[in-house]
């Protein structure tokens, strides 16, 4: 069965169908909210957020063609809403993160690797960019439609950005 008829099925209340677009998603959805929060267990949260919002709003996507970068968006604000959450907390703790509450890949480990040390060095604009396009596969197009830039504007910031990684990581 096509992915554009899973869509419908669900949009239509068809709980079964919304189970398997899950399936489809799932892996890549992992992937990005982990990156993204560099914690497993926030990431299950936003992803679980994420599916939870999708299926109460699922019946208001527009074209069945859009649901991946329809879905993506919902998991884009879910991981937001952590990160924001995670940058509280730290004030509240009062822990010193001098530096890294704004990075949004922090990982508590001392032993980061290289190519997570070159994100770090990414805005955090252009690491959603490159993660949304290395991570999750994602066209200019789409990221277009997750983030509000222009197709254009992702292209330029997907190749500085990883121009800045390559120069890093040599």
């Amino acid at each position: 069965m096509r992915e554009s008829d899973l869509v419908k099925m669900a949009k239509s209340g068809d709980k079964e169908a919304f189970c398997r677009l899950y399936s489809l998603y799932k892996d890549r959805l992992y992937r990005y909210a982990y990156y993204r929060l560099g914690n497993y267990d926030d990431a299950q949260d936003a992803v679980s957020d994420c599916i939870v919002s999708a299926y109460e709003q699922i019946k208001n996507l527009r074209k069945a063609e859009a649901f991946p970068s329809w879905i993506f968006k919902i998991l884009y604000a879910a991981c937001s809403t952590y990160i924001k959450q995670q940058m509280r907390q730290r004030e509240l703790d009062d822990i010193d993160t001098a530096g890294r509450s704004s990075n949004l890949f922090t990982i508590m480990d001392e032993s980061k690797t290289e190519l997570a040390q070159a994100l770090d060095i990414l805005s955090s604009d252009e690491k959603e960019i490159v993660l949304l396009s290395v991570v999750c596969s994602f066209t200019s197009k789409e990221i277009s439609k997750i983030t509000g830039l222009t197709a254009g504007s992702v292209r330029s910031k997907l190749s500085r950005s990883l121009a800045k990684m390559r120069n890093y990581l040599e």
